[in-house]
């Protein structure tokens, strides 16, 4: 018997395929092959319900919450978390052929293969199945979540006899309260998703049915609708079933061999916090009314539409390893996802792909994911940081709780409220509220949003500045100091003047001094005069930026190059991540670094550090950084890439965008890792494309490995469209859409017009000493490229 190849994902440049059926990965490729437009997320589990890994579907923002108890209560401490709710489950299709059920478990799959289309927006799936008598069907199945339809998801199911005529039975379901495995043992968790939906009312009449449900303490209600259209090549008998959990609809055909029985089954959910079970009932039940007339064609037609217009303003050719190629339109396709219809809500650090975390939102989406969708989809940008700002209130209280002054944003929340029952890794993390103005102040500052800055981005800017200038003080020397917080870097925590926090602080209190005196009164209505932007400007000026003059670099925070060095030498490679392996207290006195913090200051406030001290900095911190964390191979390859070291930019490149298609980190069962998938974006955009935008100004200093031959990044600019195509030796500029653009290519300013592409030399990169990482820590180095068509590291063994 010949030996059938392994599975796993096939390299393509526009999907992701998988052949052949394996059970035991299914988890991993639900989270890879959801579907979602931040609004709703579908994991990638089979039609038939089962077999399956972790069920889920969820909707943005609906949660439920839990009591937080502590061995020790203390003041200023949350008192509730939440945590997001598994929803009324609309992918069911069940499937009976000849009376047995189809379940992948039980007789062979001759073929079977899923292909996620990053341009139709869809995920595909055909199977031929024999059943243990011998039944042969072939099923095929495109489903979508619309993108220009939010409330709307689409199934089209075709099943096809093909050893003669049989009689099938397709049963098409809503479920709440899937039951679902845990794999923690703590039973408040148990508590909170077992069950998490109570019954308002379940309705079936025809081919529709509608049910709605609501938490106990959150005090959220929802409502999950589906009607059907069939197409079959004799009778079907149809029968509408409902319950308080669960409604089905029943079709039965006889189906001669060659013809198809097909259903095409529309979902539509909504919920809200304040609306009536009836009101719900009647928005989902309209949903669906434009679902049908709009027709299975044209939602296809209609999401094809909106990612040609995405890939136009947004797509990264790559010339030189196919495998990348592939991996970072995946990423562009998951970051689109997590957040092109949040609308006013949070983009879920594991966006709507997976129940990991929580279902919360951190300072993952202003700081990676943010930049991503401002230079390829401003709306999206644009709502995200309205949902910040709905969360104001919310922010000022807590400050006020704190006994600050301004707004503190929460460091782990779904609504707003602050979620972190660990002070060192949660609220003392006060950069959130700098990477929420430093998102802010980039949005505005490629768009030209004056509505958006007079609605909600001057305000954002305004309560963070207060937030400094109320936590940080003035010391004996005039120098101003923000003491007793935690940066990016998790494994050291409530420190002095951490470099990453004083730096966005400064440029925040910048930002906000600029704004209002630009509009002094819109300024006024929050109460700001002269006095206190003289006072933000004074705070900026004199911010401490600690240096040692002994080793010749930036402290990540003050006197963490005092700190003793971690043995990494004596550090079992199993013993990573490092948190799972040893106490905090071990960690926090000692010079390790979880992810990238002074490197990311680097980044994102570059023009504050002179080329020779970013080359030393990197040197010094990348043989510390142990990379526990997924967010910080992407910045790292960014700033390895600046200080000329690109074959190892080229590694954390490839590490950040296959982090979900390796598993590198082993819990993408969980979902995937939005903040990952962004910093693939960031390192090509950011790395190798060289751009930047520090003060307002968009500039690019392009440079390429030698791996690979071409780069091509697309970005967006105050409307305009550019299109910057990378080869070894030069860099071709071109306004594809717009107004002219003001840019720079290594520093030379040019302006781009539209027709007039700019072709400029690249000088070389700067040289500096190979950098070396700890022990058993490198990234693995980049090997030549598979080309179409072979398979990624497959997951599992082969079926047999």
């Amino acid at each position: 018997m010949a030996t059938r190849p392994q599975p796993g994902y096939e390299v393509a440049p526009w999907e992701l395929r998988w052949r052949w059926l394996n059970v035991d990965a299914l988890r991993r490729t639900e989270s890879t092959f959801a579907l979602s437009n931040g609004h709703i997320g579908f994991r990638g589990s089979l039609e038939e319900g089962e077999p399956r890994g972790l069920p889920g579907t969820y909707l943005n923002g609906f949660y439920e919450q839990r009591p937080l108890p502590y061995a020790e209560a203390g003041y200023g401490y949350p008192e509730d978390g939440q945590t997001v709710v598994n929803v009324t489950d609309g992918k069911i299709i069940r499937l009976l052929v000849e009376d047995e059920p189809v379940d992948m478990r039980y007789g062979s799959a001759p073929h079977h293969e899923r292909v996620l289309d990053f341009r139709s927006g869809t995920l595909r799936r055909t199977t031929e199945w024999i059943s243990p008598t011998g039944r042969h069907v072939r099923i095929t199945s495109e489903r979508l979540v619309s993108f220009t339809q939010r409330a709307i998801a689409a199934i089209h199911y075709e099943v096809e006899p093909l050893d003669g005529q049989a009689q099938l039975v397709v049963q098409s379901e809503l479920l709440a309260n899937e039951p679902i495995e845990h794999e923690s043992d703590d039973p408040r968790v148990a508590a909170v998703l077992e069950g998490a939906l109570v019954t308002d009312f379940a309705m079936g009449e025809g081919s529709r049915a509608v049910l709605g449900h609501h938490t106990r303490r959150s005090g959220l209600r929802m409502a999950a609708a589906m009607d059907h259209e069939v197409d079959a090549p004799a009778a079907v008998s149809t029968e509408n079933w409902t319950e308080g959990d669960l409604a089905r609809l029943t079709l039965a055909a006889e189906v001669p061999q060659g013809r198809k029985l097909a259903l095409t089954k529309y979902v539509a959910y909504g919920w809200s916090s304040q609306r009536s079970p009836q009101a719900l009932r009647a928005q989902v039940e309209a949903a669906l009314a434009g679902a049908r007339q709009s027709g299975w064609q044209g939602l296809l037609d209609e999401q094809r539409a909106y990612l040609d217009d995405f890939w136009d303003a947004a797509d990264v050719e790559i010339d030189g390893d196919a495998e990348l190629q592939q991996a970072v339109r995946f990423a562009l396709f998951h970051v689109l996802q997590a957040g092109a219809r949040g609308e006013s809500r949070a983009i879920p650090a594991k966006g709507l792909t997976g129940p990991g975390y929580d279902g919360h939102a951190f300072w993952d989406s202003e700081t990676f994911v943010l930049p991503v969708l401002t230079y390829t989809v401003p709306d999206a940008a644009r709502e995200a940081l309205r949902w910040r700002h709905s969360t104001l209130d919310k922010a000022r209280t807590r400050a006020a709780q704190l006994g600050q002054a301004g707004a503190a944003f929460a460091w782990r929340t779904i609504n707003g409220d602050e979620c972190s029952g660990y002070w060192p890794a949660g609220t003392a993390a006060f950069h959130i509220n700098a990477d929420v103005a430093d998102a802010t102040a980039r949005y505005l500052a490629a768009t030209d949003d004056k509505n958006f800055e007079a609605e909600c981005g001057l305000e954002l800017l305004v309560d963070t500045a207060r937030l400094w200038t109320s936590l940080g003080h003035h010391d004996a020397h005039g120098r101003f100091r923000i003491d007793g917080v935690t940066g990016p870097d998790e494994y050291t925590a409530i420190v002095d003047n951490n470099t990453y926090t004083n730096l966005m602080a400064q440029r925040n209190l910048r930002e906000a001094a600029n704004r209002c005196e630009q509009n002094p009164d819109l300024a006024g209505q929050f109460g700001v005069d002269e006095e206190e932007t003289a006072y933000w400007r004074d705070a900026a000026d004199r911010m401490v930026v600690p240096f040692d003059e002994t080793v010749g670099v930036h402290p990540q925070s003050e006197a963490f190059t005092w700190h003793a060095p971690w043995d990494f030498a004596s550090t079992p490679s199993e013993h990573y991540p490092l948190l799972l392996h040893y106490p905090y207290f071990e960690l926090y006195r000692k010079q390790v670094i979880k992810q990238a913090d002074l490197v990311l200051a680097m980044w994102l406030r570059g023009d504050a550090f002179t080329p020779e001290q970013k080359a030393r900095n990197v040197a010094y911190y990348e043989a510390l950084t142990v990379r526990d964390s997924s967010l910080s191979a992407g910045v790292q390859a960014v700033l390895n890439a600046e200080v000329g070291h690109l074959e190892l930019a080229y590694d954390y490149f490839a590490e950040a965008a296959l982090a979900d298609l390796y598993d590198i980190h082993h819990n993408v069962h969980q979902g995937l890792h939005i903040a990952s998938l962004a910093g693939a974006w960031i390192a090509a955009v950011a790395g190798f494309g060289g751009m930047r935008d520090h003060d307002g100004e968009l500039t690019f200093a392009p440079r390429l490995p030698t791996e690979l031959s071409r780069l091509d990044i697309r970005v967006c600019f105050h409307d305009s469209r550019i299109c910057v195509t990378i080869n070894r030796d030069e860099a071709t500029y071109e306004l594809r859409r717009g107004e002219a653009v003001q840019t720079s290519h290594h520093g030379e300013p040019i302006t781009l017009t539209q027709g007039k592409p700019i072709t400029l030399p690249i000088p070389p990169p700067p040289q500096n000493p190979a950098p070396r990482q700890p022990a058993g820590r490198a990234p693995t180095h980049r090997r030549p490229s598979p080309v179409p068509g072979q398979v990624l590291r497959p997951i599992g063994p082969a079926p047999e």
